[in-house]
């Protein structure tokens, strides 16, 4: 246990004590994994340090904090500027692509890590990147080469390009449930990315096949043009842009994580790539650090971190004991070696 400055933090952490109020009122109980917006209103409350535990692991961004956000900031500029001035700064993001490449190639046992994806907001550009992130790891563990992961970044940063053109709203708004004229529209924008790009010398024919198909299923029931001649790239792009789309609400009502990979189950090898689709839930964790769960004991848990190669199966700190009582002593469940298994996810414990 350690005592951190409140402005030190960058959520992920466990709290080792409970957090009170000068008037006895319970903030957050020890245990629980700090989110960036709890952190935000412990500042509120004019909480300047918090207790963490230091034995077990934090949650992992994909992408460093620091080169997220650089990266989050690029991608903005250079789309907005794209969309309102015509530039040609659009060429700026290969180069970012290769950062992303070569951050995640930086990583120790980047074949073997199961990765926290946690749901977030519905913002076009943070998708992109994570999108890219997403795909650029599955290019990995398939081993495609380098080139050709580098044309799949590429695209993934500028696959959203074609919504700027459109006035639908896509916010946590399935598109089945869109009037067919609002659905017609947004089912546009793969078009509208892909023809600005098309004369373009910069950005490769496989980097603009990614981006016309990455809305195409392997049973022709995609949009926009209804294909099954999908390349493998954009086949990969498809299964990681779904997923993402899901947990964020874009062109879909947001979704928690494990519901997401459940769709992703229920539909390989009938819309999207089975292989690809094998290859990505390898390493994305089914009930990410933070998440609430119960288990097949009545036991209520929270998720303290994953089993490498196991992402269904991660070590859990049980909060609640089976009659709902709370539970004093420290006890950690490792599901990978305990006859323990997660039968759902559950609402936050305070």
């Amino acid at each position: 246990m350690k005592v951190c400055k409140i402005d030190d933090l960058h959520g992920g952490e466990i709290l080792a004590k409970t957090i009170m109020t000068p008037e006895y009122k319970m903030l957050l109980l020890d245990g629980t994994i700090l989110k960036r917006e709890y952190i935000e209103k412990l500042k509120e409350f004019g909480v300047v340090q918090v207790y963490i535990k230091e034995e077990i692991d934090t949650q992992k961004n994909i992408l460093k904090i620091e080169l997220e956000e650089e990266v989050k900031e690029k991608v903005r500029n250079v789309l907005e500027k794209h969309i309102y001035n015509k530039s040609g700064d659009l060429i700026e993001l290969c180069n970012t692509a290769d950062n992303i490449i070569s951050s995640l190639l930086e990583e120790e046992e980047v074949a073997e890590k199961i990765y926290d994806i946690k749901e977030s907001e519905n913002d076009i550009y943070e998708h992109s990147i994570t999108v890219c992130s997403l795909s650029i790891i599955t290019a990995l563990k398939m081993k495609l080469s380098y080139e050709r992961i580098h044309d799949i970044g590429v695209a993934c940063l500028l696959h959203d390009l074609g919504i700027r053109y459109i006035t639908v709203n896509y916010k946590n708004r399935d598109i089945n449930s869109m009037t067919e004229v609002k659905a017609s529209e947004y089912k546009k924008h793969p078009i509208y990315a892909y023809s600005v790009l098309k004369n373009e010398s910069w950005i490769s024919e496989l980097s603009k096949s990614i981006i016309l198909f990455h809305h195409e299923c392997i049973n022709g029931s995609g949009y926009p043009l209804k294909s099954v001649d999908i390349p493998l790239e954009a086949r990969i792009v498809a299964v990681c842009e779904k997923f993402d789309e899901l947990i964020c609400g874009i062109g879909n009502e947001k979704i928690k994580v494990h519901e997401a990979i459940e769709h992703l189950k229920k539909f390989r090898n009938i819309l999207y790539d089975q292989a690809v689709v094998d290859v990505f839930l390898e390493f994305t964790a089914v009930y990410p650090v933070g998440t609430y769960v119960r288990t097949n004991e009545g036991e209520i848990g929270v998720i303290l971190k994953q089993n490498k190669k196991y992402a269904d199966k991660p070590v859990i700190k049980i909060i609640l004991d089976e009659k709902g009582d709370r539970v004093l002593q420290e006890l950690v469940r490792n599901l990978l070696t305990e006859e323990v298994y997660i039968t759902e996810v559950v609402e936050m414990i305070q």
